[in-house]
């Protein structure tokens, strides 16, 4: 049996992530990890006639490249899975209408690409599945058409809001019984994961996305090193998805009070997104956020062995434009998987 613990997996095959790709925004192209990005877009409508069709077509973009760097086509797949953060996840839909792979649809808000690369790598590893594709998307302006403000209307941000990455990332796993030839990346394997839970503080502000988040980040993270026997110090870097800097520092009190200092191991996808003068605020958010650091600046890292063993966790709000009105409290969730490389694993 795969199961460990009360709510984790080990992943006996060792799946292999063999490909990823990524298309962002001007902004997050001008931001720390710009030159990290296969694709900067100039135009965020892409010259479409809507930001939602743009952000479609960057994720359709990012599935395609990550196949075009190993020649393979859409039909090269077992399936497509992902999702993004707009009503009927149309921006995922969208794209398996012209990619024409078998398609899961997923939407754990910007959780979603762990939850995709987890449950592909789980296929991979049962045998279902010879290659997936997982992959997340998000748009600044049409998030905040949808959760906020029209951007028309000139509002303020707050001191603890995140802004929305534009940016659309995609990860292959293949089955590591057919790793056959020379992929992108050749050492990079999935060996296990936490199925996180919903958890819930009572925060109501969707301008503090960090707050909302950090509780199931924090009990996903506890979780995982307890079902392991593990510690902080067993891994090279803990990645959260995007809690910001608001978020972060309530993550280190959340897992101090449960035993675990992870203060000196982790980083956070939405902090390493943009410069202090930026002025983003505490960092950036959206299922495009995880996806696009993950694929072009974690995984290169990984496969060049500068980092061995990671937990990587995307983080995500469960909230709904028609919740946040009705005066609800912002559920959140976080799913974590363990991504290696392939030398010195027993």
């Amino acid at each position: 049996m795969g199961r460990i613990g009360k709510h984790s997996f080990i992943l006996k095959r060792r799946p292999h992530i063999i490909s990823s790709a990524s298309f962002v925004g001007d902004k997050e192209g001008k931001g720390p990890l710009g030159s990290y990005f296969d694709t900067i877009c100039k135009d965020d409508t892409l010259g479409l006639p809507s930001w939602e069709q743009a952000e479609s077509r960057m994720f359709e973009s990012s599935v395609r490249l990550a196949l075009a760097k190993f020649d393979a086509q859409s039909s090269d797949l077992s399936c497509m899975m992902g999702g993004d953060l707009l009503n009927q996840i149309i921006s995922a839909g969208f794209a398996a209408r012209e990619i024409r792979a078998p398609f899961i649809g997923l939407y754990g808000a910007c959780s979603t690409i762990s939850e995709g690369i987890m449950i592909g790598s789980m296929l991979v590893d049962g045998g279902y599945m010879d290659m997936v594709a997982s992959a997340a998307s998000s748009h600044f302006s049409s998030a905040e058409r949808q959760y906020r403000y029209p951007l028309e209307m000139g509002v303020q941000s707050t001191p603890t809001c995140q802004r929305t990455v534009t940016g659309a990332g995609c990860v292959i796993i293949k089955d590591s019984a057919n790793i056959d030839r020379d992929y992108p990346f050749n050492n990079i394997v999935i060996t296990g994961g936490t199925v996180g839970s919903v958890e819930d503080y009572g925060i109501t502000d969707a301008n503090n996305m960090g707050a909302a988040m950090a509780p199931a980040a924090a009990e996903t993270i506890c979780t995982h090193f307890r079902d392991f026997g593990t510690s902080p110090k067993d891994y090279d870097r803990i990645f959260t998805g995007d809690l910001g800097k608001f978020g972060s520092d309530m993550l280190y009190e959340l897992c101090r009070s449960q035993g675990y200092d992870i203060s000196s191991r982790h980083d956070d996808c939405g902090k390493l997104m943009f410069d202090d003068d930026q002025n983003v605020h505490c960092g950036g958010s959206g299922c495009g956020c995880a996806a696009t650091v993950l694929s072009s600046y974690i995984l290169p890292m990984i496969e060049r062995r500068e980092l061995k063993r990671i937990l990587f966790l995307a983080t995500g709000a469960m909230l709904s434009p028609v919740s946040s009105l009705q005066g609800e409290s912002i559920p959140s969730i976080a799913h974590a998987i363990v991504i290696e490389h392939t030398e010195g694993i027993g």
